[in-house]
């Protein structure tokens, strides 16, 4: 049990830390004319494990204004980060559930 949770949160942080990069690329672009925010899609894999993919860009006018909302970004940010810090505490639990049943064996 111990090694599927070690599992799921690695996929978790890897999931987040995406999600954030789409978020930051987002806020990175906000001057930029045409262009359209991606959004970040989790999707949950069959081994317990969550994947992150980013929605294509809608082709937008050079001359239109960026599409970004930057309180939308903001708030993405904060649950992404918060959901990242969440999966790294399931691997560190997971580790010292893991270090513990080792000792115990050894």
């Amino acid at each position: 049990m111990s090694i599927s949770a070690l599992n799921t949160g690695l996929s978790g942080m890897q999931a987040f830390s995406r999600a954030l990069d789409v978020t930051g690329n987002n806020v990175a672009n906000v001057d930029t004319n045409g262009f359209e925010p991606q959004q970040a899609q989790f999707q949950s894999q069959a081994n317990g494990g969550v994947n992150v993919s980013a929605t294509a860009p809608q082709t937008a006018s050079a001359s239109t204004p960026s599409g970004t909302d930057l309180v939308k970004e903001t708030v993405d940010s904060l649950q992404y980060q918060y959901g990242f810090d969440l999966s790294a505490q399931v691997v560190k639990t997971a580790d010292q559930t893991l270090g513990t049943l080792v000792n115990i064996q050894a």
